[in-house]
């Protein structure tokens, strides 16, 4: 027999009322789950993303500096002139970037400089921080990448 509260609505319209309010707190406890996981989701390291950097283009051109970041913290760069690779090692909110091979591309001198101070800038990452599609990289020099809306 089953207790009386999980008893079906008989005589009593307690056990009914009971089971409703059941009905809605576990309702209520599955929306605030899902609404936490939506939240660590948002503010987690943007695994297989797109970032661009929040900067100006360099004169005469458009172009400004993005990562895509794989699954598993591979990193396909775009600077301002040059491109390549590299790797994120995330630990809690610590990162550590590595930079791989990177192509020279004939670049010209200011956009080349640039494309270096870049690359040294995200080697001494230490810490990450998201909020929403903004990740910034905080080391001596503070990187901010936005997300790529699709």
């Amino acid at each position: 027999m089953a207790p009386p509260s999980y008893r079906r609505c008989g005589k009593s319209g307690r056990s009914r009322g009971f089971m409703v309010s059941l009905r809605h707190m576990v309702c209520a406890m599955v929306a605030v789950l899902a609404m936490s996981t939506v939240a660590r989701a948002e503010d987690g390291f943007p695994f297989g993303t797109e970032l661009t950097l929040e900067a100006s283009p360099q004169p005469g051109s458009k172009r400004i500096p993005n990562i895509e970041i794989g699954d598993n913290g591979e990193v396909v760069l775009e600077l301002w002139c040059k491109g390549g690779k590299g790797q994120f090692s995330v630990a809690g909110n610590t990162v550590i970037f590595v930079p791989g091979q990177i192509q020279d591309r004939s670049c010209p001198p200011a956009k080349a400089q640039a494309d270096d101070d870049l690359v040294a800038a995200l080697g001494s990452v230490e810490t990450w921080k998201r909020q929403g599609d903004v990740l910034t990289l905080l080391g001596p020099k503070p990187l901010r990448f936005r997300a790529n809306g699709n």
